[in-house]
């Protein structure tokens, strides 16, 4: 047969062939296959039988470190979760307003804080009507108030942002850093980490300078407890406001801001839970007066410090306004006037211990003169003065070397006392400077200024404090005492 016509071999058939042909070819893929089984069943043999290489023993299990690995770095500080405080929103007694034009009969308002811009908005209450406390004070202002506090509260407040063009975003700076001072309030009452009574003091003025009283809605919690913080400790302590025993440099400084507080205080509410420790404060400034009618450190009547005496005419001129016609205050007051004329320069200021043209406590002399008599004739040239050296040398800018809050304190307030051409410059130059670089969170930073007496540097509560109140109090001029001599 012809091989081309032979039929093709299967698989089967050409592998048996060759197995025949080569018995070694069988006997070597026999031996290789018994090897594959083995290997394959000691590898799962193992897998079953033996431990993995970490052990969950004791809670560890993969986070379990050995004993030579160095420890874990600490969490870094700005890793720690912090407690974020939302502030609420408070109701406020004075109107929507923009370079004050307004016609609104409303009084009481909300903020709505949206960090850093605040927005005011007007609620639903007559402007005519006042805090329940106000109207049980003394008669001559609006609800009962003394007619030169008359600006702080409904109508009257109205009427003052207007005709003293405060701008709105001036109410929002002031609202902002009362704000602030209740969220800063101590515990127990006080604010600041030293010389505790100035520093309740001036907080509790900038909350009466709003209006706000232990009645009011929004503050009233704060302000109580601060009086009840004055009440105890000024107790404790025979009526020192400075919260001593005795009277030391700083001490007169502390008693005389604390007790203008409470003067303000009691002119506004007549609580009669202060008036008896108010008299006790007030009759150690008559009894400390020099015969000069100035007053010193320690009360020591040795020579007349106008820096010294300007918180105690103040405290003074507060409790001429509480209407309970203490002995001696008026009397005081006259006597200090006299102190002050001696003390007035040739250009017309007034120096610190002696006639000089000082800058920094010339608004002192102006402000105290007009507080009392509102005589302008004494005190015009001496803030005329003031005003030129301001604009040519030392203009108002809270970051320049020359900045002076506590000048600046006095000046705002003698240059609206005063009125015309004299506020429109200051205000001009004041009001948006102040808030312009007040902090987000309401307080204010350290000035630019190195020389002003005062912890206006120190980044404590202290510090912060003082040139907050400070600055809520220069914004609050608007309203918070009335260029007038009535009580």
């Amino acid at each position: 047969m012809d091989a081309t016509l032979e039929q093709p071999l299967t698989f089967g058939q050409r592998f048996q062939r060759k197995m025949a042909e080569s018995r070694i070819f069988a006997l070597s893929l026999l031996i290789h296959t018994s090897l594959v089984f083995l290997a394959g069943t000691i590898y799962l043999f193992k897998a079953v039988t033996e431990p993995p290489d970490f052990v969950a023993e004791g809670g560890d299990g993969l986070i379990a470190a050995p004993d030579n690995l160095p420890a874990p770095p600490e969490t870094p500080p700005d890793a720690v979760p912090t407690e974020t405080v939302q502030p609420t929103t408070p109701a406020i007694n004075t109107p929507t307003l923009d370079v004050i034009t307004t016609t609104s009969n409303t009084n009481t308002f909300k903020i709505t804080t949206a960090a850093p811009k605040i927005t005011l908005s007007v609620a639903s209450s007559d402007l005519t009507k006042t805090n329940a406390a106000a109207v049980k004070g003394a008669s001559g202002g609006v609800g009962g108030l003394p007619g030169a506090m008359s600006g702080r509260m409904g109508s009257g407040k109205a009427r003052a942002m207007e005709q003293n063009k405060m701008k709105t975003r001036s109410e929002q700076a002031v609202m902002r850093g009362l704000e602030w001072l209740r969220q800063h309030q101590n515990p127990d009452g006080s604010w600041g980490e030293a010389n505790k009574g100035a520093m309740t003091g001036f907080a509790l003025l900038c909350f009466l300078g709003h209006g706000e009283t232990n009645d009011s809605a929004q503050y009233g919690l704060t302000v109580n407890r601060a009086v009840q913080w004055i009440i105890d400790n000024g107790t404790k302590n025979q009526g020192r406001l400075n919260m001593e025993g005795s009277f030391n440099q700083p001490g007169v400084y502390s008693h005389g801001i604390c007790t203008y507080a409470l003067g303000e205080y009691v002119a506004m509410t007549k609580d009669e839970r202060v008036i008896e420790l108010f008299k006790q404060a007030i009759k150690y400034i008559t009894d400390g007066q020099g015969p000069g009618g100035g007053w010193m450190y320690s009360y020591d009547k040795s020579e007349d410090d106008l820096s010294v005496s300007g918180w105690q005419i103040q405290a003074l001129k507060a409790a001429h306004l509480s209407g309970l016609n203490l002995p001696g205050v008026d009397a005081a007051l006259d006597k200090a006037m006299d102190m002050i004329d001696r003390l007035q320069g040739a250009k017309g200021g007034y120096g610190y211990r002696k006639p000089e043209d000082k800058y920094s406590t010339s608004g002192v002399g102006i402000l105290c003169r007009l507080f009392w008599k509102g005589e302008k004739g004494k005190v015009h040239k001496g803030l005329e003065w003031v005003l030129d050296t301001t604009e040519k040398d030392k203009p108002v800018k809270y970051k320049s070397d020359h900045a002076d809050l506590y000048a600046w304190y006095y000046d705002t307030q003698a240059c609206l006392m005063y009125g015309g051409v004299a506020w429109t410059r200051w205000n001009k130059w004041f009001q948006d400077e102040l808030c312009d670089v007040q902090n987000p969170d309401g307080s204010w930073p350290s000035p630019g200024g190195k020389e002003a007496p005062g912890p206006y540097h120190e980044e404590n509560l202290t510090g912060q404090t003082y040139r907050t109140s400070l600055c809520i109090l220069m914004l609050e001029v608007f309203y918070r005492y009335m260029p007038t001599t009535q009580g």
